[in-house]
């Protein structure tokens, strides 16, 4: 865990400044600057966009009383994707930009969903179903569903 945030924290920051200086030695500082401003400007537009899609397929699935297609991984990557893009930088427009892409999502889904899977049964992440009561604003008690999920870190192997 303490590798992955040291990468997240220092190598990610400075690939992203060795990016930015070598496009600015090529394109010159006030294009980067500009590329840097556009990209962050159609990265809020893109995300604000393909958010409202999310949400909208949502509503439609459940008020057809179906789970929605892409579940709610697809919303929580649009929005690490558009915080990405709003970040500057050139590897995190690249890997916002591509979250933002409906089939590229739902790869990377996939792959999210695959390795929760594999972590339930090794027993590293434990999803818990609860039912709780609500009542609603016309003074109605009805059950809602409530999961809790806990995570432990795997043991480091000793091979």
């Amino acid at each position: 865990m303490l590798g992955r945030l040291l990468l997240l924290f220092t190598v990610v920051p400075a690939v992203e400044l060795y990016l930015l200086v070598s496009l600015g030695g090529v394109l010159g500082g006030l294009p980067t600057v500009g590329l840097v401003l556009v990209t962050g400007l159609v990265g809020a537009f893109l995300a604000k966009r393909e958010g409202l899609r999310v949400l909208q397929d949502w509503r439609s699935s459940i008020a057809r009383g179906q789970l929605p297609a892409d579940g709610i991984t697809s919303g929580l990557l649009v929005l690490v994707g558009g915080v990405l893009l709003v970040t500057p930088g050139v590897l995190t427009d690249v890997v916002g930009l591509s979250l933002l892409v409906p089939p590229l999502r739902r790869q990377v889904a996939a792959v999210i969903a695959r390795r929760a899977q594999r972590a339930m049964t090794q027993g590293t992440l434990q999803v818990h179903h609860l039912e709780a009561v609500y009542s609603d604003p016309g003074g109605v008690v009805r059950p809602r569903d409530v999961i809790d999920v806990e995570a432990r870190p795997r043991e480091p192997s000793s091979h």
